[in-house]
């Protein structure tokens, strides 16, 4: 964790460094969609910052007063994140509205749009290495972070398109429209990404995927036991929480049952990297015959 933490500060520096040249380019302009463009850099940084800090007190794990960990935080970052990102949007449309109703010519457009390019291509080759490390290692914070920014890219290239056209065509009031766009493309992804979190917030159960992995897992390695029920799952970060209860025979000593939970618990931790197994014994008259089914049961 303490890893991921350092591609978060590193994110920090890309972040401000991309925030520089975009916030020239608009500079160079006065061009509301390069200076929409730049506002959500800004976001960016504080973004990479809030995510920076969330993964370091994430890493502190389980204390007296947080005794499942600090995982959760992450969401509360992605949570914050799309915050800021809505706040952002607000501020965009403001200035377009403006804009639209008082159109000008840009200044020094072809410098402007290259130097934007410049720090669109940083922007693309590090939302995707963030994007696929947060879901390599299942953080949310990095994850959204590397989301934020390479829809960051979808919107700069928007806007470089946009500016061109307009150059071209000498289509003053194009400026406006594309900021408006801009603002509402991140609107939008403002929105997924307080909504993923939210779920997290919520103990959302593992994926389909995960989930039958776990069952399938449980029937290959409980053999000895007569079956699992009431499985729960719920994921908090890079962890996920599995919890269900195993029925044994009633004349198996807790030795031998306790050897089954370590093979299963062993297994899962196998299948599912961060997993956190909490298993309840019971005696055979607790069968539900509803449960995941072990190899003793089909022999």
């Amino acid at each position: 964790m303490i890893a991921l933490s350092r591609y978060a500060l590193q994110s920090v520096g890309v972040a401000a460094f991309v925030l520089a040249l975009k916030w020239l380019a608009a500079a160079l302009t006065g061009s509301v969609a390069l200076w929409s463009d730049a506002l959500e850099s800004i976001i960016n940084v504080v973004v990479a910052a809030v995510a920076y800090f969330a993964l370091r007190l994430s890493a502190k794990g389980a204390d007296a007063n947080h005794q499942f960990g600090h995982y959760k935080v992450e969401y509360f970052s992605a949570v914050l994140e799309g915050a800021l990102i809505a706040v952002a949007a607000l501020a965009i449309f403001r200035e377009a509205t403006a804009s639209f109703f008082d159109p000008k010519a840009l200044d020094a457009p072809i410098l402007g749009l290259a130097i934007n390019g410049v720090a669109t291509v940083i922007n693309a080759g590090w939302g995707w290495h963030l994007t696929r490390i947060g879901r390599r290692e299942r953080s949310p914070a990095l994850y959204a972070d590397g989301q934020h920014v390479l829809s960051d890219v979808v919107s700069s290239i928007g806007v470089i398109l946009g500016l061109i056209v307009g150059v071209l065509t000498g289509w003053l009031w194009l400026d406006a429209i594309i900021a408006a766009c801009v603002g509402g493309w991140i609107l939008m992804a403002g929105w997924r990404l307080m909504k993923d979190s939210v779920g997290g917030l919520m103990d959302v159960a593992a994926d389909p995927r995960t989930l039958a992995a776990i069952k399938a897992t449980i029937g290959a390695q409980a053999n000895g036991a007569l079956e699992a029920h009431d499985l729960r799952t719920r994921a908090a970060g890079p962890v996920t929480f599995i919890e269900f209860h195993l029925v044994v025979p009633a004349t198996m000593t807790v030795s031998a049952a306790h050897d089954i939970c370590d093979r299963v618990e062993a297994a899962l931790n196998m299948e599912v990297p961060g997993a956190r197994v909490t298993i309840h014994v019971e005696p055979e008259d607790k069968a539900k015959h509803a449960g995941i089914k072990t190899r003793s049961t089909h022999a």
